[in-house]
């Protein structure tokens, strides 16, 4: 393998902005800002809008659409003509 293609992964925490919530992971994203976590070290800090813990699909909060009665709707609307 050729040396230094490889990324550098350091552990980075991730702060959802919409609910608090952090969690600490590994990447190779770049930042200025850093937080202390719960551990006492400093760690790298990237803030998101959105993640695991404030996303309707996984908070069970997803609305369902009714797609059934629009396909029956239009199939009526342009079956006539």
């Amino acid at each position: 393998m050729k040396p230094d293609i490889h990324p550098n992964y350091r552990p980075v925490v991730f702060q959802d902005l919409s609910s608090d919530f952090a969690f600490l992971t590994r990447s190779t994203i770049a930042t200025k800002e850093t937080v202390k976590w719960e551990d006492g070290n400093e760690y790298p800090l990237i803030k998101v809008d959105i993640s695991s813990h404030s996303h309707p699909f996984y908070t069970g909060k997803q609305k369902t659409l009714d797609t059934g009665g629009r396909v029956d709707k239009f199939r009526k609307r342009y079956a006539q003509k």
